[in-house]
């Protein structure tokens, strides 16, 4: 098994890319180990010191470290884990999740229709790219709420990508939008 790593716009997040499927459909996002715990993966991921953060998506998987750690030192035990939980056969996930993304409730409005169709064929390809992902959370009064996953949470770049490339885009398809923010 051969595993490609990439890196991200966030210094502190590797992208991992197994060449099989991680998640059959959703993401996972977990930063610590005790929220971990329907992760076997995530959970041998977080016994390499100084991993905070671990997102799995459909084919790849995006760990974040401390400020300390180095990745020269972290890289090899983080390959070695994947690689080893992978040729075991070992599951991804205990028990199947609903994705991420899921909105509990009736109907959305269509404006919050066409957010999330412009969030799920322009905006979630794009940070996927970079190791991350980008949840609908809510709208209300003009304000769009997304969630950051991955090398997107916590990236210094990801401000500007919200304010200068999510919400002028939502704001010129949909001018019902007036701001977009970061929710955790």
């Amino acid at each position: 098994m051969f595993i490609q790593t990439e890196s991200t716009p966030n210094p502190l997040t590797l992208k991992f890319i197994p060449g099989r499927a991680v998640m059959p459909s959703g993401t996972a996002f977990y930063t610590s180990a005790g929220s971990a715990k329907d992760s076997p993966l995530a959970e041998a991921l977080f016994l390499v010191p100084e991993v905070s953060a671990v997102f799995l998506s459909g084919d790849f998987i995006s760990v974040t470290k401390t400020e300390a750690g180095d990745w020269a030192a972290l890289k090899p035990l983080l390959l070695s884990t994947i690689m080893d939980h992978f040729v075991a056969g070992r599951p991804v996930m205990r028990e199947t999740k609903p994705a991420e993304d899921a909105e509990e409730g009736g109907e959305d409005s269509e404006i919050i229709k066409q957010i999330k169709e412009l969030i799920e064929t322009r905006v979630r390809p794009a940070v996927a790219m970079d190791g991350g992902d980008i949840i609908f959370r809510n709208f209300h009064d003009g304000i769009v709420q997304l969630e950051l996953h991955g090398a997107c949470s916590g990236c210094p770049s990801s401000t500007a990508t919200l304010k200068s490339g999510i919400e002028n885009m939502l704001k010129h398809y949909v001018p019902e939008v007036v701001a977009v923010e970061a929710v955790s």
